[in-house]
């Protein structure tokens, strides 16, 4: 293979790409573009090339808003959410022993793709999606047990994209789909 030229743009992530879509989706909701700009915009996003393309796409769109980032820590002990709760856009859990349990079946979910950052030691997790949810975990690290999730047999799309990312010491995160 051959060595890309020193001067060459650099590519685009499929990340790059996706955030580009969301912030689309979001003006096009928010009625900040029309249903036009929004076809020519992601036509462009979609067919970039060089992140320059990226930028110039997203050019006079407001910045993403700072409340769409939390996150939860705990050194030991429980973390949890359930029940209805509003769903940041990206939701970092960070426990050195503790379990992380969320439930999104009866959230909240603003965004059509959350990402979830876990940083464990030693605890587990276990994350209850919505049922028409797409679940993404390849950017997920397990260091000791391995992830347990099975995709659904009988998905439904239209539903939320959950990536789940970040490092797993010695605990096991289960996901699963809500049942209703």
């Amino acid at each position: 293979m051959t060595p890309l030229p020193e001067d060459s743009p650099p590519l685009i992530g499929e990340d790059d790409r996706d955030t580009a879509v969301q912030r689309l989706q979001e003006a096009y909701a928010e009625r900040l573009i029309s249903h036009e700009e929004l076809d020519e915009r992601l036509h462009q996003v979609l067919t970039a090339k060089a992140h320059g393309e990226l930028v110039s796409a997203l050019a006079s769109l407001p910045e993403e808003r700072p409340d769409t980032t939390s996150t939860i820590a705990a050194a030991s002990g429980r973390i949890q959410r359930r029940g209805v709760w509003r769903v940041p856009r990206v939701l970092k859990a960070e426990s050195a022993f503790g379990r992380v349990r969320l439930d999104l079946s009866r959230a909240i979910i603003e965004h059509p793709v959350i990402d979830i950052e876990l940083q464990l030691g030693t605890g587990g997790a276990g994350i209850t999606v919505p049922r028409d949810a797409v679940v993404d975990v390849e950017g997920l690290r397990t260091g000791w047990k391995d992830l347990h999730y099975k995709t659904p047999r009988h998905s439904r799309a239209g539903g939320p994209k959950i990536r789940i990312s970040g490092t797993m010491g010695f605990g096991r995160l289960k996901i699963r789909h809500a049942r209703r």
